[in-house]
């Protein structure tokens, strides 16, 4: 006999116990079901709320955006530090995707960290090494080091490709990107690994950064040519007046030659072209064409006058892969208005204008807005400016410029 308590359980509580199990097993498995089922669905749905997603009715053909939202949740699900990248931060890396897409390098998205840094740069307050940089052939490119910065005296040179910054490679960054790697606090330092034409090997070069003052103008007389010479830096707001100066100097020279040095010159505002150009080419004439996404939308910038330079006068301008945009700009009008010889080395090819526009308070876009055309309807961009008498750069060993001697030379034929 079994002496142990036990109490059989009635029949219709016992029956009740196994109905009450059953719920729950089904209760279970719809619930399993519902939350598989909600953690499967659409990345976009998993989002508390979306908005502005409806496109504006300019867009003309439905936009799939399947895809996206698949890529979404599967780095969600997979990617190892997906919490560490907030959802807005995903939104400004998709729009910078976006442009990525259209292949052009002027074109840039900034968020607000690199809008503040935009916005230093245009106030003039910044510091850094001294260079103007683009992109040939996919690659981060030295346009020009400017004249006396801490790049210019460490040995940058124009054409210089940069493959790294501070050992980091410079593939997929954008033109802004690497601007905002190598400005930085006066004093620091910033290292450039430099791919260059006739080198074995990359080297590095260790710059520290400083305040740049851009220089503008100088000029040189030579009486044993009876030639005075411009150096142009760059196009400034301030650059008509103080070519004007050098200009009137010429004049007051009584020199029968004027040699405009624009090596190293990266452009700046084509007004300042324009304005310099004036004094040049005849009231009128085609300096530049502007022509935007529509082929028929054309605006030429014409020569305003007064015109300064003699006709008697004989002009070269000397250019090289270092002469870009608005430099660009008034060589290639000089030179095809018939009033100048353009000669040196082949340009750099930067053509085209950009606009700002503002998105938000702490955003903003640069897009690519038209391109420039010479005034016999020669693309900027597409390959630059080619010299009429083409001159190598070099140096004697007594370490003067033979580019420019050469060029001087010209004014004897």
């Amino acid at each position: 006999m079994d002496n142990s308590s036990s109490k059989k359980i009635p029949a219709h509580i016992s029956t009740g116990i196994r109905v009450f199990v059953g719920i729950l097993i089904i209760l279970g498995v719809f619930i399993g079901g519902v939350y598989v089922g909600y953690a499967n669905r659409p990345a976009a749905e998993k989002i508390t709320s979306v908005v502005n997603k409806e496109p504006p009715a300019a867009i003309g053909d439905a936009v799939d955006f399947n895809l996206f939202w698949k890529v979404w949740q599967i780095m969600d699900e997979k990617f190892a530090d997906a919490d560490a990248v907030s959802t807005q931060e995903r939104v400004y890396g998709a729009i910078k995707g976006l442009l990525a897409s259209f292949g052009d390098p002027y074109t840039t998205f900034f968020d607000p960290s690199e809008n503040k840094v935009f916005e230093s740069e245009i106030s003039g307050s910044f510091s850094g090494i001294g260079i103007e940089i683009g992109q040939k052939n996919n690659v981060l490119t030295v346009i020009a080091p400017l004249k006396g910065t801490p790049a210019d005296k460490a040995g940058i040179k124009a054409g210089d490709q940069i493959v790294a910054i501070d050992g980091k490679s410079t593939e997929q960054v954008s033109i802004d990107k690497a601007v905002d790697l190598i400005r930085g606090q006066e004093g620091t330092s910033v290292a450039l690994t430099v791919v260059r034409e006739g080198m074995t090997a990359p080297k590095v070069f260790t710059i520290v950064r400083s305040t740049i003052d851009l220089p503008t103008v100088d000029t040189e007389t030579r009486p044993d040519q009876k030639a005075f010479i411009i150096h142009l830096y760059n196009f400034s707001a301030q650059s008509p007046q103080l070519f004007s100066q050098a200009l009137q100097s010429y004049l007051a020279s009584g020199y029968p030659n004027l040699l405009i040095d624009l090596r190293g010159n990266p452009g700046g505002y084509l007004d300042a072209a324009v304005q310099i150009g004036s004094w040049f080419i005849p009231q009128g004439k085609t300096i530049v064409k502007e022509i935007g996404k529509d082929p028929s939308d054309v605006t030429v910038h014409t020569s305003k006058g007064p015109v300064l330079f003699p006709a008697t006068s004989k002009l070269v301008i000397l250019v090289d892969g270092g002469s870009a945009s608005a430099a660009e700009i008034l060589a290639g009008a000089l030179s095809e208005q018939g009033i100048g010889v353009l000669a040196g080395e082949q340009t750099f090819g930067k053509g085209s204008v950009q606009e700002v526009i503002n998105l938000t308070e702490d955003t903003s876009l640069k897009v690519t807005i038209a391109k420039w055309y010479t005034p016999n309807g020669i693309s900027i961009s597409e390959k630059g400016l080619t010299p009429t008498v083409k001159i190598p750069y070099s140096q004697s060993h007594d370490g003067k410029d033979m580019q420019l001697e050469t060029a001087l030379g010209l004014f004897a034929k």
